[in-house]
């Protein structure tokens, strides 16, 4: 499954996503997963979640970026959950198409069992119609 907190920058998105990580802590027997463009957010994360700053990995569009989250998936079969901040900035994806991306990670979601929770900075009416339904905070 794939779910989308949105709302403008500044408007909460981050702090709305690292309660609900460390809520799933207590409640996730297998791997949790933190995606952010730094190590910002490190302190505020359970020791239990792993942080990746994908600012490290050179990534420079969105295939690159999907790679990188085949190649996290490859690594942990317990992994269950990832929570990618800034979705929109570390997938290479500013003012560009989200559908198709988020349409890929569903798939995984599928085939490997792994929840993905998103942070975009847009307005719900910004998104792509197909991609709505999976709002789950909207700010």
């Amino acid at each position: 499954m794939v779910q989308l907190i949105v709302g403008k920058k500044g408007k909460g998105k981050t702090k709305q996503l690292l309660d609900k990580v460390n809520g799933a802590v207590t409640e996730t027997q297998g791997s949790i997963v933190y995606l952010d463009k730094s190590g910002k957010h490190m302190y505020e994360l359970n020791n239990k979640v792993r942080l990746i700053d994908v600012s490290e990995y050179m990534i420079t569009n969105s295939d690159e970026f999907l790679g990188f989250i085949s190649g996290i998936l490859s690594q942990d079969r317990d992994l269950q959950q990832m929570y990618l901040d800034s979705f929109l900035k570390i997938a290479c994806l500013e003012d560009k198409d989200m559908q198709p991306v988020v349409d890929k990670l569903e798939k995984f979601s599928e085939q490997f069992k792994v929840d993905f929770v998103l942070s975009v900075s847009l307005d719900e009416a910004e998104l792509p119609e197909a991609v709505k339904s999976k709002v789950i905070v909207s700010l």
